[in-house]
């Protein structure tokens, strides 16, 4: 079919609340189509529409070693003047867009124009990017060497969310202290940003907590009950939602479309489907130009009731909305129909992005690959490999780790070691999956082949992990083949990973078989 330094302390001088303002081929596409984007959002970056003007000029800028300060210096050299205002409007385009490095090269632009009077919030959002370019030590001495009339509350905000973006939990509460020192607790928003950090790292039972205290010092707003809401859904208490939104209601917060998705979710993972829809419709409502983001949303909740009208409809609304769909919204679709079983539609709209996007994004064909993979089709699944690959598209370690998957159920454990091995060499820096690990050590043991099991062992010490469970069941390979492995002390010692009980056990059980000869040749 187919072809450790310690947080930073600010000064204790009250001031007044302020919020910061909210290279391979794939990437370049990415970026070349959000440059398409930018160019007409460079309109309202100045004031004479359709004019070369130097908010057009920056955010045409495309590829990041080019630099904005040449572009500022250029248009100055021209004798031609600038806002701050026009500037700040180009940074928050920039950002959007992430579009980092362009934008911090601005505002340190900025921060050398003597008649350009820069205030907190401004140095909130260059410390905010400097956070995301050079990193969190970049962004603490950026902090440090700030006046003192500058370590307003904004910038406080932007120093504590640059260590909640980079999990740094103890900064981040050593920071939120010394902002309840400072008086800078007037807003929802240091707590929106500690209950976002205790969401991530799992502990739940921090985000009440922080809630009690933020009503201590001010009202909750949107966000706060946006992730209140997400802790319920994690809790999976219907009871605490509605409770929750009723809270919302009485205190006037108005909901916006991501409130009723988390309702939308909550009610429908606990089969109160009626109210879920009734969530769905007020979601919709919501769904706009402005927030696209919804449509997405909205497809994915509509699969989950396997409601294939309104997931068609969402979608040629989506169509009659949208110039173009992105990837991320193909990658939705393709996944709530192969949610839903069907893999024709599923492909029509496979066909749809390939003549649109000129991303060649893996993640989209992957959607495709996942489905025959996991339905046992592997000869489709390598048909519309090789198809992908001759449209461009370059494997990733996702796609190769599905095909592991694959080989793995069908027990071809020579196209497991070959695909694992491509999925290896496709990452700098391998994020280990225990799982995938062990279920392929596993199907190694039932058949006692340990030069395999070696060569396994081997491949992962290769990428950096190695476990004593993986010890341990190379070690019951040996068993089943009643051989006894070598050195297996001197091996674990320089793997740095320790014995445990079982690892002694099969120890003194392999000690009483004749010596096998592949350890000492992988050791």
């Amino acid at each position: 079919m187919w072809p450790t330094t310690s947080p930073v302390k600010l000064h204790t001088a009250k001031a007044a609340a302020t919020r910061p303002r909210p290279t391979d081929h794939a990437m370049l596409a990415r970026r070349l189509a959000a440059a398409r984007l930018l160019s007409t959002a460079a309109s309202s970056a100045s004031d004479a529409g359709g004019a070369d003007t130097l908010g057009r000029r920056l955010l045409k800028l495309i590829y990041p070693k080019r630099s904005a300060v040449v572009v500022l210096r250029r248009w100055a050299e021209e004798g031609r003047t600038v806002q701050k205002y026009q500037l700040n409007r180009v940074v928050r385009e920039l950002r959007k867009y992430g579009r980092f490095k362009h934008a911090l090269e601005v505002c340190e632009w900025m921060r050398t124009q003597p008649e350009m009077r820069l205030l907190p919030g401004d140095h909130a959002v260059h410390l905010d990017l400097i956070a995301k370019v050079r990193g969190l030590p970049s962004a603490e001495k950026f902090f440090e060497d700030m006046p003192e009339r500058a370590k307003a509350p904004s910038t406080c905000n932007a120093l504590l969310h640059a260590y909640v973006q980079h999990g740094v939990r103890d900064k981040a509460e050593a920071m939120l202290a010394e902002m309840r020192n400072a008086g800078y607790l007037t807003c929802a928003l240091p707590f929106n940003h500690m209950m976002s950090l205790y969401m991530a790292s799992g502990e739940l039972e921090r985000v009440p907590e922080m809630i009690k205290e933020l009503r201590r010092y001010t009202l909750p707003d949107l966000v706060t009950y946006n992730i209140w809401l997400t802790y319920c859904s994690k809790k999976n208490s219907v009871k605490s939602a509605e409770k929750v939104f009723e809270m919302m209601t009485y205190e006037k917060v108005a909901p916006d479309w991501m409130t009723f998705s988390l309702l939308a979710s909550i009610y429908i993972n606990a089969g109160l489907h009626v109210k879920g829809r009734d969530a769905l419709v007020e979601m919709e409502k919501r769904a706009s130009r402005k927030e696209r983001a919804a449509y997405s949303s909205l497809l994915t909740l509509y699969a989950s009731l396997s409601d294939r009208g309104n997931l068609d409809r969402v979608w040629n609304k989506m169509r009659e909305t949208f110039r173009k769909f992105s990837d991320t919204e193909y990658k939705c679709m393709l996944t709530s129909l192969t949610r839903m079983g069907d893999i024709s539609a599923a492909q029509d709209v496979y066909r749809d992005w390939e003549s649109a996007s000129g991303t060649r994004d893996s993640r989209i064909p992957n959607t495709i690959l996942s489905y025959y993979i996991k339905n046992g089709m592997m000869e489709k699944a390598e048909s519309f490999l090789g198809h992908i690959v001759e449209k461009g598209v370059k494997p990733s370690y996702s796609t190769w780790e599905l095909f592991v998957w694959g080989y793995l159920g069908n027990e071809r454990m020579d196209k497991v070691f070959e695909c694992l091995k491509n999925a290896l060499s496709s990452l700098e820096k391998w994020e280990p999956n225990h799982q995938l690990a062990m279920a392929i050590f596993s199907q190694i043991e039932k058949t006692g082949d340990i030069e395999t099991a070696e060569k396994l062992l081997v491949m992962f010490r290769d990428a950096g992990y190695v476990t004593t469970e993986m010890y341990n069941s190379v070690l019951r390979t040996y068993a089943k083949a009643e051989l006894m492995p070598l050195i297996i002390d001197e091996r674990m010692d320089q793997d740095k990973v320790a014995m445990d009980e079982e690892t002694q056990r099969l120890l003194r059980l392999t000690s009483k078989y004749p010596i096998g000869e592949v350890s000492t040749l992988m050791s």
